[in-house]
C-alpha cells in the first residue's frame, strides 16, 4: 500500500501534528511528513528512500537494523504496541526528544513499520527540572516545607523528618503551628507568625519549636509565599534552619554582659562565663587565663578544673612548647591539641593535665583592642578529639566577651588611678594629697612636731601655654614636678598636683622658720633654667604657705589658707612667698565676694567703657581712641581694672570681657559716625586668650557688618606674651585680623620679652611705648634712649609709635622733637565717658592740643 497517493490518508499523515514515518520491508523511508521535517530538521527529499537508521542516533545505528529484523520475524515485541521517550539527532546536530510509538502493517506478506513522534523536549527537560529540583530539596539540610492556599503541609524533605522526627504522612494536612510549637513558645512571635502567614510577602521570624520528644529547637523560618497568575497565594515555600546553637550562644552573651554590666570583679565575671559555657556543652571544661608583664601565666576562672592543676600552672611561661595555653599566649594565635599526651607541645606539661584525665585542650589568646595579648580563653576534652563548629561559635563568643571583661577591669583600674593621682604628672591629686596629709598630721600631732603646707602656684604659665602650646607647657608641669619631688626626696613629703599649674607640698617637721629656708629653694629650683625642645624658659612661682596649728589642724582648711597667701603671694608682685595670716583670709573671702559680683555685673550689662583720646604729635589732630574697660557696683562702688582684670583672668572670664568690649566699642562707633561724630579709629585690649581662638577674625569681621563700620576704624591691642614665640594657631588668628583690615598694636612694648624677629613675623601696624618710661622721661637718659628706640624701630618697620602715659607738657614736646607719631595721657584727657567725650570733641578744649599748638 502507498500512503503518499491515498486520497484519504495521504493528506491527514500530512497535516499530523505529530511527526509520523513510514519505512517498507527493506527498513526504506517511504513516508516522512510535514512535522517530521520539522522535527528532524531534514527535507523528505533528503529522507524518502533511506535506510530507517538515518534517522537513529548514530551511537546505537550499528544494533538498530538487528532490533527490527528480530521485531519484523516475529522474535520479539518489544516495541510495537508501546510507548518510549527516544533521543533524536536533528541535522543541526541538537539533541531532542520524542515521544515514540510504532505500528506494525503487514501487506501482503510483508512487513511495514508507521512510526508516530510526538516532541515531548520540552517536558523532558522539565521533567529533569523537577527530579533535579526534588533531588535538592530532598537531600539538602536545610528543613523545607511547601503549604498549600490553606497554609497546611503537602510535603516536608528528608531534613525535616530527621529534625523534628515527623515524616510526611505524620503532617501532611496539618498546619505547622498545630504540632511544632509549646509552652515557651513566645505567644507574641506566635500570633505575629499566624498573622504574616497569610500575607503575600514574604518574612523571616525566629520562633522556638519541638520535635516529636519534645526536645526545643531554635529555628529561624524563611517563608516565601507563591503566587499564582491572579497573584493569589497559591503556596507557601517555608525554610528553616537551626539555630539552637546560635541561640544558646546568645544567651550566653547576654548572660555574661548581664554580669558585665553588674559590680562583678573580673574573676567573678569569668568564673560565670566558664559555668555559662559548661552548662550549654557538657563535654567541654573551660578556663581562662591572665598573661602578666612578666609573661606568666595566672590562672583566673576555671571552675571544673581541678585546684591542684590550676595552682601548678600560676607562674608558668608563656613560650613555644608550654602547653596550648602557654604557646597560644606566646604565639599570639589559637593552638589545638587534640591528644595531651602525644603532643609535643605538652611534653613539659602532660603529667600535670592527664591524672586529671584532660585529654586534648584548644586555648586561644585574648587580643585587647591595643593588640597586647591579656590571656587566654582554652576548652579542655576528656577524649583526644577536634574541635566542632558549635564549640567554634561558643569560642569566638567568648573572646569578646574575655576582651570587653579584662578592658572594663583594666578602665576601672586606671579610673580610680585617675581619682587618685594626676595623669600627666603622676603626682597625687588634690583628694589623694589630703588624704595623704591627712596621714602626716596624725603622725605629728602625736609627736608635738609641725607640718608646713606650701602652695605653689607658676606665674604667667598661661603666657607659655598661649604662645608655646599646650605640648611645651605639658613638658613644663612635668619638669616643675620632677623638680619638686627632687627637693624634697629625703624628707618623706608629700608632693601634689591640684590642678593646672599649681603645685602643693606637705613637709613634716617643717616649722615657720625651716619654711622659710625651703621655700627659698623652691623658688631657687623653679627659677633654674629650663629647656624644652628649642625654647629656653625663665620660670618664676608665687608660694603660700601655711603651718600645722598656727593656721589650723585639718588638711583643708590648711590647704586652703596656703592658697590664701599664694594669691596674696601673687599680688605682691609675684616670684615671693607669703605666710598666711587671719588678714589674708579676709582678703581672700573678698576676693570671692568681687569674683561673685563680676559674674553678676557681666550678666546685667554692668561694665561700661571709658574712651580716653590719642593725639597725633605732629598736626594736633585725635588719632583715635582708647576703650578702656571701667566697671561700678550698686553695693561695692568704683573697682579699678587694676582689680577686676586680673580677677577676670583667674576666674575665666577674660575672654567674655574682652568680647563684650569689641561689641561695645564697635556699637558706640556706629553710634557716633550716625551723629556726625568723627573718630578715625578706636582701639580695644584684648587678652592673649582671644588669640588661640581661631573664630576671632570672624567675629571681628561679624560686628563690623553688623554695626557697617570699616575695617580701618578698629585696632586691637595685643601684649607682648602674645607675640613671644607665638605659635601657628595665634600667628593664623592675626594674619586674618590682618587681612580683614583691623589694625594690630604691641600695647606696652619694651617691658616684656619681645624680640625683633618675633616683631617682623607678625603684621604689626602699632607700637605703643609703655607709660612707665614717662615716669623720669625729662631727666632720665635711659628712659630717653629707650624711648628713642622705640620710635626708631616703629619708624624703621614703617609703625605708628604711640607713647602712653604723657602728663606734662615737656613730655609731649620732647616726644615731638623724637618724632612720636602719637600720644594719649592726663596732659590730654583723662579716660571719660561717651557722653563726655563727644563735648570733649565738640568744644575742642584741651590743654595740651592748645599747648601743642602754641609751641608748633
Amino acid at each position: 500500500m502507498n500512503f503518499n497517493h491515498h486520497p484519504i490518508l495521504a493528506p491527514a499523515l500530512e497535516q499530523a501534528i505529530d511527526a509520523v514515518v513510514l519505512i517498507d520491508d527493506a527498513n526504506r523511508i517511504t513516508l516522512f511528513n510535514a512535522a517530521a521535517e520539522r522535527l528532524w530538521g531534514y527535507d523528505r527529499d533528503d529522507v524518502l528512500g533511506k535506510d530507517v537508521k538515518f534517522l537513529v542516533p548514530r551511537d546505537i545505528r550499528p544494533a538498530h537494523d538487528g532490533y527490527v529484523e528480530a521485531n519484523r520475524k516475529g522474535q520479539t515485541n518489544k516495541i510495537v504496541g508501546t510507548s518510549r521517550e527516544v533521543r533524536i539527532e536533528r541535522k543541526d546536530g541538537k539533541e531532542v526528544w520524542g515521544s515514540f510509538s510504532l505500528s506494525k502493517i503487514d501487506v501482503d506478506g510483508k512487513i511495514h513499520y508507521m512510526g508516530f513522534i510526538r516532541d515531548v523536549t520540552e517536558e523532558v527537560h522539565r521533567r529533569e527540572e523537577l527530579r533535579l529540583l526534588s533531588l535538592v530539596v530532598n537531600e539538602t539540610d536545610r528543613t523545607v516545607m511547601v503549604l498549600d492556599q490553606n497554609r497546611r503541609i503537602i510535603y516536608v524533605n528528608r531534613a525535616f523528618n530527621e529534625l523534628f522526627g515527623y515524616s510526611l504522612p505524620d503532617v501532611l494536612g496539618k498546619l505547622p503551628t498545630d504540632f511544632l510549637t509549646g509552652g515557651e513558645t513566645d505567644a507574641d512571635t506566635l500570633t505575629r507568625l499566624r498573622r504574616k502567614a497569610w500575607q503575600s510577602r514574604g518574612f523571616t521570624e525566629d520562633i522556638l519549636c519541638y520535635d516529636r520528644s519534645g526536645n526545643a529547637i531554635w529555628v529561624s523560618a524563611a517563608v516565601n509565599p507563591i503566587l499564582d497568575m491572579r497573584g493569589e497565594v497559591a503556596n507557601v515555600v517555608v525554610v528553616l534552619t537551626d539555630i539552637t546553637s546560635l541561640k544558646r550562644v546568645q544567651s550566653l552573651q547576654d548572660d555574661v554582659l548581664d554580669a558585665l554590666a553588674s559590680n562583678l570583679s573580673l574573676p567573678e565575671v569569668t568564673d560565670v562565663l566558664c559555668r555559662r559555657v559548661e552548662a550549654i556543652a557538657p563535654d567541654i571544661v573551660s578556663s581562662v587565663l591572665l598573661v602578666d608583664t612578666e609573661k606568666k601565666l595566672r590562672p583566673l576562672a576555671g571552675p571544673s578544673l581541678p585546684a591542684a592543676y590550676c595552682e601548678a600552672l600560676d607562674g608558668a611561661s608563656a613560650g613555644e612548647n608550654a602547653g596550648s595555653c602557654g604557646t597560644a599566649a606566646w604565639r599570639g594565635e589559637p593552638v589545638y591539641v587534640t591528644d595531651i599526651e602525644t603532643d609535643p607541645l605538652w611534653a613539659s606539661y602532660k603529667h600535670l593535665a592527664l591524672p586529671h584525665g584532660l585529654r586534648a585542650c584548644w586555648s586561644s589568646p585574648i587580643k585587647l583592642s591595643d593588640g597586647r595579648i591579656a590571656g587566654t580563653f582554652a576548652f579542655y576534652y576528656r577524649e583526644p578529639r577536634g574541635t566542632n563548629l558549635f564549640h567554634q561559635q561558643i569560642v569566638k563568643a567568648c573572646l569578646h566577651l574575655c576582651k570587653l571583661a579584662i578592658e572594663r577591669d583594666e578602665a576601672r583600674r586606671q579610673i580610680a588611678l585617675l581619682s587618685h593621682f594626676d595623669s600627666l604628672t603622676g603626682l597625687p591629686n588634690r583628694s589623694r594629697l589630703l588624704e595623704e596629709t591627712a596621714t602626716l598630721l596624725r603622725k605629728a600631732g602625736g609627736e608635738d612636731k609641725n607640718v608646713a603646707i606650701f602652695a605653689i602656684n607658676l606665674d604667667r604659665f598661661k603666657d607659655v601655654n598661649n604662645s608655646l602650646g599646650h605640648a611645651i607647657g605639658d613638658k613644663v608641669l612635668i619638669e616643675v614636678a620632677y623638680r619638686l619631688q627632687r627637693l624634697v626626696n629625703n624628707y618623706a613629703a608629700v608632693v601634689g598636683r591640684t590642678g593646672g599649674d599649681s603645685f602643693v607640698i606637705a613637709l613634716p617637721d617643717c616649722n615657720a622658720a625651716r619654711a622659710t629656708a625651703e621655700a627659698d629653694r623652691i623658688l631657687r629650683a623653679i627659677s633654674e633654667p629650663t629647656k624644652i625642645q628649642d625654647f629656653s624658659l625663665a620660670l618664676s612661682a608665687s608660694i603660700g604657705i601655711s603651718i600645722f596649728r598656727d593656721n589650723g589642724v585639718d588638711p583643708e582648711t590648711l590647704l586652703t589658707h596656703a592658697e590664701t597667701a599664694m594669691y596674696q603671694a601673687k599680688s605682691a608682685g609675684r616670684a615671693i612667698y607669703r605666710f598666711f595670716s587671719p588678714e589674708m583670709n579676709q582678703l581672700a573671702q573678698d576676693r570671692l565676694v568681687l569674683g561673685a559680683a563680676l559674674h553678676n555685673a557681666l550678666s546685667m550689662n554692668r561694665l561700661s567703657l571709658h574712651y580716653q583720646p590719642q593725639i597725633d604729635l605732629s598736626s594736633n589732630a585725635l588719632h583715635g581712641i582708647e576703650a578702656l574697660a571701667r566697671w561700678h557696683d550698686p553695693e561695692l562702688g568704683d573697682i579699678s581694672p587694676g582689680r577686676f582684670i586680673p580677677l577676670a583672668e583667674e576666674i575665666g572670664l577674660i575672654e567674655t570681657i574682652g568680647k563684650w568690649s569689641l561689641r561695645e566699642a564697635c556699637r558706640q562707633m556706629a553710634a557716633w559716625r550716625g551723629t556726625g561724630i568723627s573718630i578715625p579709629t578706636v582701639s580695644v585690649n584684648l587678652s592673649p586668650l582671644h588669640f588661640n581662638d581661631c573664630s576671632l577674625p570672624g567675629y571681628v569681621a561679624g560686628l563690623l557688618e553688623e554695626f557697617s563700620l570699616p575695617a580701618a576704624c578698629l585696632t586691637v591691642e595685643i601684649t607682648e606674651s602674645v607675640m613671644m614665640d607665638a605659635g601657628p594657631e595665634t600667628l593664623r588668628t592675626l594674619a586674618r585680623l590682618h587681612e580683614i583690615g583691623v589694625g594690630l598694636s604691641m600695647d606696652d612694648f619694651g617691658t616684656g620679652f619681645s624680640s625683633l624677629s618675633n616683631l617682623t613675623r607678625m603684621p604689626i601696624t602699632e607700637l605703643k611705648l609703655d607709660r612707665s618710661f614717662m615716669l623720669n622721661f625729662e631727666t632720665d637718659p635711659s628712659a630717653q634712649a629707650v624711648a628713642t628706640a622705640v620710635v626708631r624701630i616703629g619708624q624703621s618697620l614703617g609703625m605708628t609709635v604711640v607713647s602712653e602715659g604723657v602728663e606734662t607738657e615737656s613730655q609731649a614736646r620732647l616726644l615731638r622733637l623724637l618724632n612720636c607719631t602719637v600720644a594719649q595721657g592726663y596732659y590730654f584727657a583723662k579716660a571719660m565717658k561717651a557722653c563726655d567725650l563727644e563735648q570733649w570733641i565738640r568744644t575742642g578744649r584741651s590743654a595740651g592740643t592748645e599747648l601743642l599748638k602754641a609751641s608748633a
